[in-house]
């Protein structure tokens, strides 16, 4: 199946899924290594009240890649021509992982169009740290990479992934995924080929690390960069989710959104549940969103 597409100013084909539903339209920005695709069993899952929109970011899924990415800002002005060009306004967003890093720029930069937004697994409002990797192919915390260049050639994250998407390494990428994600639930075998597939459409990946690891919204310098002191211009409310055994997103990255954002950000655990929620319970992400959402 062939997706939707809008054309932005820039140029860029962003390719889309949409559940139709009511007047209210929750748009959802999936992370790395992902696309709209993975959002499936939510998008489903979710009331038939809501319209439900799920974009491919820039370099991922079906959209285009036209011009590379150099920050995550690029991400979210993608996402404002995305619904300026669809109409959109008075929308909830939900964003996951690298998800939420856009998801939080957009509402920075673009106030009075998001009602309330929801954080899933997000990434740091001080972004996600890339480090080096030492000779034993452990990551190097003394040794935070600054430039794309050094991010590109780094033999543990960069190279290890992209040489498993280049090889086309399904059952390498399985086991990256079994052991960081799927490390309880996995979803049935034929969904999960899908997911693979899914994959296997980005062309980004070391342009994403980059722009995770230069990603800084909060007064405080996060050892790269002093941030910019956006975050507390976030004033929609705004609910966290985090998994309790999130082997990609630290509970300290949780802490560091709910000091960053203050009184209008509420914080659930997720009980028993990993990277990704959709997958280890749905039904109790569904009633959060929900419930969040009236």
């Amino acid at each position: 199946m062939t997706l939707p597409k809008v054309i932005l100013n820039n140029n860029e084909a962003i390719a889309y899924r949409k559940r139709p539903g009511g007047k209210q339209a929750i748009i959802l920005v999936h992370g790395n290594m992902t696309s709209s695709k993975h959002w499936d069993v939510l998008m489903d899952a979710l009331d038939s009240k809501y319209t439900v929109y799920a974009l491919d970011l820039r370099g991922f899924g079906e959209s285009s890649y036209n011009e590379r990415i150099t920050q995550i800002k690029d991400f979210s002005d993608d996402l404002k021509g995305f619904v300026d060009v669809l109409g959109l306004r008075d929308f909830y967003l939900i964003g996951w992982s690298t998800g939420g890093a856009v998801c939080m720029q957009f509402e920075v930069d673009y106030p009075g169009y998001c009602q309330k937004l929801i954080l899933l697994a997000s990434a740091s409002t001080r972004g996600y740290p890339f480090f080096g990797t030492k000779a034993d192919g452990t990551p190097d915390l003394e040794a935070r990479l600054r430039t794309i260049e050094d991010v590109e050639q780094d033999t543990g994250k960069t190279l290890a992934i992209q040489g498993l998407y280049d090889t086309r390494n399904r059952e390498g990428l399985k086991a990256v995924w079994n052991a960081l994600i799927y490390t309880h639930n996995k979803p049935g075998d034929e969904k999960y080929e899908e997911y693979i597939d899914d994959m296997l459409t980005q062309r980004n990946l070391a342009d994403v690390y980059h722009s995770l690891n230069t990603f800084n919204i909060s007064g405080k310098n996060n050892g790269l960069s002093e941030g910019t002191n956006q975050a507390k211009n976030l004033r929609v409310p705004i609910l966290i989710l985090r998994g309790d055994r999130d082997y990609v997103v630290t509970e300290q990255m949780t802490k560091e959104i709910e000091e960053d954002l203050g009184n209008n950000a509420t914080y659930i655990p997720l009980v028993n549940t990993g990277h990704s929620p959709l997958v280890d319970d749905l039904p109790k992400l569904k009633e959060l969103i929900e419930n969040f959402l009236e």
